[in-house]
């Protein structure tokens, strides 16, 4: 559905849904937005894996403040980022930017009770997080039932980037002051 809100205000930098995905897939951590009973908004940051085209994180097994707003509101917010350098594209401090490339994906989460899939999901988390010289027994998780998993199904994701450019277009060998008739 193309509304305003699935749209990326400046198309300039808009990635493609195969970037998005891409960045999606190896990002660090994300941020988890949620609604609470009383409205108020909460996000926390977690590991996750990008799964069967969906977000799959975990948490505590006990009902705390994510727990509880899950359950209050299905509707949910992801976003991921991929920072990079700072850099002067004018003559002003105010002329200053940063390369990145991040992902926001809107959704719907839920709770996934299946050992199975909690077994899969620690897999594929050690897959990305882990350290194979750790040298720790494989696929053995014994407190598989003290966490919650949650998988957020994508039903829109926008994906932004500002590129690092190459150093002739940076100030001040490049001059793209955003207010060029301003004078210090």
């Amino acid at each position: 559905m193309d509304t305003p809100s699935s749209r990326v205000r400046r198309a300039d930098k808009a990635m493609s849904e195969a970037a998005a995905a891409e960045l999606l897939a190896r990002g660090f951590s994300g941020r988890l937005a949620t609604v609470g009973p009383d409205g108020w908004p909460y996000i926390v940051p977690l590991l996750y894996i990008w799964m069967d085209g969906e977000i799959w994180a975990h948490n505590a097994g006990v009902r705390g403040h994510l727990r509880v707003n899950v359950d209050h509101e299905t509707r949910v917010c992801f976003e991921v980022d991929e920072p990079g350098e700072v850099f002067a594209y004018g003559r002003f401090e105010c002329d200053t930017s940063v390369a990145y490339r991040s992902v926001v994906a809107f959704g719907r989460i839920r709770v996934v009770e299946e050992p199975s899939a909690k077994v899969r999901f620690f897999d594929a988390l050690m897959a990305k997080y882990g350290d194979p010289a750790w040298q720790r027994p494989a696929g053995f998780y014994p407190r598989l039932n003290q966490i919650t998993l949650y998988s957020i199904a994508v039903e829109r994701m926008t994906g932004k980037e500002t590129v690092l450019p190459t150093v002739p277009q940076r100030w001040p060998a490049a001059d793209r002051t955003a207010s060029p008739d301003a004078r210090p």
